[in-house]
């Protein structure tokens, strides 16, 4: 597959909104200007160009016209992100038990090249095995149905092949030491888990670091992110914080520069990923200990 493809409609609204701005301030026109050309209001062309509402064709046209975009090959590209803008993403099918906030995260996760992130508690999503992610999702869902925890297993599952594409993400996650501790599901489930852990350090997509006990405080504090970067010039890395009932993206610079100079103190307050597979092992050990 290759990297458009594993795109959605997110991302597309992302890249055609980013291309729109840059091609309005280039022309010297005002968002006033352009949302009287197609009717609407000055807000409504923020929102446009930030990629958060739905494109119509009809308006696309009208501001490719008015920016003066004459070349064929880009109106019709333009045009096609358009139409992709609007197509259901891949976990559409899954709609019945995903929230709009966490659709949209799907969408940047699978069309992003490089994922880094921080977990305090639980092993990440993408990294979970079966039997972990049910034990999570019921701690999440307490009062679902058996159908409904099956569900959002089953979407869990589906999110991890994409570390099994041609052109997989890189993902480098750095785990607290507690994650590896804490018994979700019990014992079993935990060392299956770590177990898993082990095996995925062997993907050379994959980097994994741990932060010991020993360390004491460090960078990230404050709790569990994600930072994505994608393949395209004009997308922004974007910094994801997952709450209880919502999620929280941040794209300016200043923000998604703190994070990441945050996931920078945290690989070098980590052990290397060299060591990754003997503290593996050692809480494999520990799991195992008597009492």
């Amino acid at each position: 597959m290759t990297t458009a493809q594993n795109d959605g409609p997110t991302v597309r609204r992302l890249q055609l909104g980013a291309r729109l701005r840059s091609l309005r301030l280039a022309k010297g026109v005002s968002r006033d200007q352009a949302g009287y050309e197609i009717r609407a209001s000055e807000s409504k062309i923020s929102r446009m160009e930030l990629g958060r509402v739905s494109f119509k064709e009809r308006d696309v046209v009208d501001l490719l016209k008015l920016y003066g975009v004459e070349d064929a090959g880009e109106r019709e590209r333009l045009l096609t992100l358009a139409r992709e803008a609007n197509t259901p993403g891949w976990w559409h099918s899954y709609g019945d038990v995903l929230s709009t906030w966490f659709q949209n995260y799907l969408d940047l996760e699978q069309a992003a090249e490089l994922i880094r992130t921080y977990e305090i508690q639980f092993v990440p999503g993408l990294l979970q095995t079966d039997a972990y992610a049910r034990a999570v999702i019921t701690l999440g869902h307490g009062t679902a149905s058996k159908e409904e925890i099956d569900r959002r297993a089953d979407l869990r599952m589906a999110r991890k092949q994409m570390l099994q594409r041609d052109e997989s993400p890189r993902l480098w996650a750095v785990l607290d030491e507690a994650v590896l501790r804490r018994p979700i599901g019990g014992k079993a489930v935990l060392r299956e888990q770590i177990e898993s852990l082990l095996g995925m350090c062997e993907q050379p997509s994959v980097r994994l670091q741990v932060i010991p006990f020993e360390s004491g405080g460090h960078a990230a504090a404050g709790g569990a992110f994600t930072i994505l970067r994608f393949p395209y010039p004009d997308m922004p890395d974007v910094v994801y914080l997952e709450h209880l009932t919502s999620g929280l993206y941040l794209d300016k610079r200043e923000d998604v520069d703190q994070y990441a100079a945050a996931m920078g103190r945290l690989t070098i307050e980590a052990e290397p990923p060299a060591r990754t597979p003997e503290l593996l092992r050692k809480a494999l050990r520990d799991l195992d200990a008597p009492g």
